[in-house]
């Protein structure tokens, strides 16, 4: 294993000139920082992860938490995982993965422990008992999501309220004015998950606005509670044809189901997704649907993370504006039938 000596009598400087130019502690001439640099490259050297830790005081770590339940869509919590984890190491940090229901106890255990020097927290939910916590704790943090209060913290997420207006006004549009919303699992609203919720409030109060009836249906997703939920959707508002979805495995039973019934996506009934975009495109029939940014969720998060630890970061809640594509799942609704004589 290559040693900092080496490295130094590589570059022709002293140890001291290379652990400062690995630290930051002191100013360093561009020239000797760029040879230092060289050597380090050249030579392969990765300093000692405990020295340096025990030096700087600072773990290089970020504890992200992600709760993985059965009752969310994994691919797109670990497609988030993965972006937060890459961003991270191009800034120098390595991310620990907590994937466990722990709540509170985790916070606890990372802050209390020094394994971290900031955290990262996912499944927000709206009055999420982690947050007093973590507010008393003093150590930088962001959320991916969004709670009720927001005050002492910086949260990163997607628009979801604008998100489940824009789906309203798309299919409004379009003529639809009865539409059912096929939801999450109940357990996710339930835990009061704010993705959710702020979904249905940005579409409800859009529809109000614009005189349009919502019905709401939570679903676990599979064909057979898709099957129940559907009957139960055309049993109480026969003239539906607009569908709006928030679950992901909800999707494709959706669309078998329509077919068996003999309605035609467009032509009978539309179907608006929020989805990530493989999801949308790989749809027996292609969704017009709102993208779940999860990547730039990821790095904007790591982004004002790394903010945070260097003493530059300010509280703030970003939100990412919603983009819906148009694609082959929505139309005209169809002409009322005529009245029987």
């Amino acid at each position: 294993m290559v040693t900092l000596a080496e490295v130094a009598q590589h570059a022709g400087v002293s140890a001291s000139t290379v652990s400062y130019v690995l630290s930051g502690k002191r100013s360093i001439s561009a020239g000797t920082r760029r040879r230092v640099e060289e050597s380090i490259q050249e030579l392969g050297y990765h300093p000692n992860a405990g020295a340096r830790a025990l030096a700087s005081n600072r773990s290089n770590i970020i504890a992200l938490m992600i709760p993985l339940r059965t009752d969310m869509y994994v691919p797109v919590m670990m497609e988030i995982a993965i972006a937060v984890t890459t961003s991270a190491r191009a800034h120098g940090y390595d991310v620990l993965l907590l994937t466990g229901e722990e709540g509170p106890d985790a916070v606890r255990r990372i802050t209390g422990s020094g394994l971290a020097d900031a955290m990262i927290l996912m499944d927000v939910e709206l009055d999420d008992e982690r947050l007093p916590l973590l507010r008393g704790t003093g150590q930088p943090s962001v959320l991916i999501g969004l709670p009720a209060d927001t005050g002492g913290l910086t949260c990163v997420d997607l628009d979801f309220g604008a998100t489940g207006a824009l789906c309203v006004e798309h299919l409004a549009k379009f003529g639809h004015r009865d539409i059912a919303v096929i939801g999450e699992a109940p357990a996710v609203y339930e835990r009061h998950t704010g993705f959710a919720e702020r979904t249905l409030d940005g579409l409800r109060s859009r529809a109000r606005e614009l005189g349009l009836r919502v019905l709401h249906r939570p679903c676990e997703g599979g064909f057979d509670a898709m099957s129940l939920t559907l009957a139960r959707v055309f049993d109480e508002r026969p003239g539906t044809t607009g569908f709006v979805v928030q679950n992901e495995s909800a999707v494709e039973p959706l669309l078998a189901l329509l077919r068996r019934q003999g309605r035609a996506v467009p032509e009978d009934v539309s179907v608006v997704a929020i989805c990530p975009d493989q999801v949308a495109v790989q749809a027996s029939v292609r969704l017009t649907s709102v993208a779940i940014p999860a990547q730039e969720m990821g790095r904007n998060a790591v982004e004002h993370l790394v903010a945070k630890l260097a003493g530059r970061g300010e509280d703030q809640v970003v939100l990412l504006a919603p983009e819906l594509t148009v694609r082959a799942s929505t139309g005209p609704a169809p002409a009322p039938a005529p009245a029987a004589p």
